[in-house]
């Protein structure tokens, strides 16, 4: 996750201080020194939409085997152990699990953050005062574009009005809401309307999400953006992010290619604030799945990230999470944490691998077959990445 704000506007907002604190690049284990990693928890794969870019492939049904509450509870109180900062509660769609506020509850009694990635059509009035009432740290709604093409998207008729009155009851109670906008070929000519509803709506957050080909979304990688299209919307994100300051904390996420073309840009047209986006690229380090970052699904199965729920580390109904996520005896986890001598191709070689790491391994492994090979949506040149 790239905090374009952060970098381009010195914005401060909670997540800047696990991703830009120094000390952060060289961890092994975790987010920042003495933190276990910002884990996204899938606490259910059912879900009332079926979106054609779901990783986890849900629908409107039950799933046997998800983590009972006794269970949920002792995997939050494992992550308490092991210094987790954020628990990201997501699915499926999270708000249908029927004890989802009281594992937020237990979260909050243990010091971890809680946060929801939803689509957005559950919360009415009554729910945003609930969740707002349990202090939960932030709410990212989905919409991938406007009216009837984010309908088409969602699956479901009446999906975009019913996000945006999410948003709106969100707002209206004060709790913190932002929007995720997932890229591709379908929708990237939304996106300079995507910003005016942001500025309309006056919502305070959007995150910008590259497309990674995995679940149902490893069906949709030929509509991809292409790369010159990856450059005209990250020249468009620039230019927005200049004009909304700290109106709208603004965020790309999954492509890690956006913050050495940011640097770039700005050699040319800003090399002072070049100089301080490069002490926060090289704070950062990149990519940090099996990291700073991982996942568990639904039946507890950890992951590096919620992409590559192909590889499985451990159960945390048979061990303390923690100890599996500091287990390298698994060689994928492994070559996670210290990444660089594996990776082959333009990645291999590319200058800017200290601050990249690789970039996301989920889009490498679906159009390669290998793991460690390449990142195609990398978009940038191989002049801009010292290979020629």
């Amino acid at each position: 996750m790239i905090g374009v704000s952060k970098l381009l506007c010195d914005t401060e907002n909670f997540g800047d201080s696990l991703r830009y604190a120094k000390g952060v690049h060289g961890q092994r284990h975790g987010a920042a020194a003495g933190m276990g990693p910002v884990l996204s928890w899938n606490i259910t794969r059912t879900c009332n939409l079926k979106c054609v870019h779901c990783y986890s492939d849900s629908d409107s049904k039950n799933y046997d085997g998800e983590l009972t509450t006794a269970e949920a509870k002792k995997f939050i109180d494992d992550c308490a152990d092991f210094k987790v900062p954020v628990l990201l509660m997501s699915g499926g769609e999270p708000l249908i699990r029927p004890d989802v506020f009281e594992l937020v509850e237990h979260a909050k009694k243990r010091n971890i953050r809680a946060t929801f990635s939803t689509n957005g059509t559950m919360i009415d009035k009554q729910m945003a005062k609930d969740i707002k009432a349990l202090e939960v740290g932030y709410v990212g709604i989905s919409l991938d574009g406007l009216g009837e093409a984010n309908d088409k998207f969602r699956g479901k008729s009446g999906a975009f009005d019913r996000a945006l009155q999410g948003i709106r009851n969100c707002l209206e109670v004060g709790q913190r809401v932002g929007l995720r906008f997932t890229i591709n070929r379908y929708n990237f000519h939304d996106l300079e309307d995507i910003f005016k509803l942001i500025k309309e709506e006056q919502i305070p957050r959007v995150c910008f999400y590259h497309l990674v080909y995995s679940g149902r979304a490893s069906q949709m990688m030929q509509h991809d953006v292409s790369h010159a299209e990856s450059r005209a919307a990250m020249d468009l994100i620039i230019r927005k992010t200049e004009e909304f300051k700290d109106k709208c904390e603004i965020l790309t996420v999954d492509n890690h290619a956006d913050i050495v073309y940011l640097y770039l840009q700005y050699l040319k047209k800003d090399p002072v604030r070049a100089e301080k986006i490069w002490e926060l690229m090289m704070r950062n380090g990149g990519n940090r799945s099996g990291i700073a970052f991982g996942n568990v699904d639904p039946l507890g199965n950890v992951h590096s990230d919620q992409f590559t729920q192909n590889y499985t580390f451990g159960n945390v109904r048979e061990r303390a999470f923690g100890e599996i996520w500091t287990d390298e005896s698994n060689p994928i986890l492994a070559g996670l944490k210290d990444r660089k001598g594996l990776l082959k191709g333009r990645c291999g070689i590319c200058k800017w691998l200290n601050v990249c790491n690789g970039n996301f391994r989920a889009r490498a492994e679906a159009t390669t077959g290998d793991f460690w090979e390449s990142d195609p949506a990398c978009y940038l040149t191989d002049e801009e990445i010292g290979i020629r």
